[in-house]
């Protein structure tokens, strides 16, 4: 219950950096080198995850994305910028905004098929 209170709060604020892209919601796993993640939802232009890591908003991070596709298992290389921080039981849910070079391209390509 705490954890919806938590989500509901975030979500009634102004975001500074709103995600323009189409979320999809999945659990991936996260390897954030000296520690692990799951994915909530993945966007073109960023990420959500949670982890028990720590992080501060602002700060550069760099992570992989694991993906099983019919031909194999599949790793996206992150790297992007902390915009937000969910503090939960435990655990903390951070929002990244990609800034790759290769990610910021996809996401441009993906508002103009739109």
């Amino acid at each position: 219950m705490a954890r919806r209170a938590a989500r509901t709060k975030a979500k009634t604020r102004k975001r500074k950096y709103q995600r323009s892209e189409r979320r999809v919601r999945a659990r991936l796993p996260v390897d954030l080198g000296r520690a692990q993640g799951v994915t909530r939802d993945v966007s073109a232009s960023g990420a959500f995850f949670e982890t028990d890591a720590s992080y501060k908003v602002g700060s550069r991070v760099r992570f992989a994305i694991d993906l099983a596709t019919p031909w194999g298992p599949a790793r996206f290389d992150c790297r992007g910028k902390i915009v937000r921080l969910e503090k939960h039981d435990g655990t903390v849910g951070v929002a990244v905004q990609f800034t790759d070079a290769d990610a910021a391209a996809a996401a441009q390509r993906a508002r103009r098929r739109r």
